[in-house]
């Protein structure tokens, strides 16, 4: 059963990192590529679409790396798996005080009402989007490193 929960938890963080990932390097490069007033649209949609899932997503990737540090205490690579649950505390804790906040204005935006600074706020999410992938690739790592 604990193999399982193992191989489940890497598969849901591997696919967070990977929605992740795609968001950083790919959507939000073809969405730049648009039109201003598309782009603005597009990342506002993106932020009400993934900004209603993904809190699910990371609390439960990081339920799950806890339950299995919990149920594998005391064994060889627990060390690795309670150090990427710690990153994933990480993530979440840089999501709530630095993205979400600039997700909750942005979602609303439209052409006729964003702030002046839009674009700023936005390569600002950005940075600070870059900075999760890293610590959820790590994450990430750390857990495939336990499976073995």
């Amino acid at each position: 059963m604990l193999n399982a929960l193992e191989v489940f938890t890497t598969v849901v963080v591997g696919l967070l990192v990977g929605v992740e990932f795609s968001v950083a390097f790919i959507i939000n490069r073809i969405l730049r590529a648009l039109p201003e007033d598309s782009y603005q649209l597009g990342r506002a949609h993106g932020g009400r679409m993934l900004g209603a899932l993904m809190p699910f997503w990371y609390i439960g990737s990081l339920v799950l790396a806890v339950v299995w540090a919990a149920g594998r205490w005391h064994q060889a690579g627990t060390g690795l798996v309670v150090t990427g649950a710690g990153l994933l505390v990480l993530s979440v804790v840089m999501s709530i005080l630095l993205l979400v906040p600039i997700n909750n204005r942005s979602k609303s935006w439209t052409p006729e009402n964003r702030p002046a600074d839009w674009r700023e706020q936005s390569d600002r999410w950005d940075r600070y989007h870059y900075a999760r992938v890293a610590v959820l690739i790590a994450a990430f790592t750390l857990l495939v490193t336990a499976l073995a």
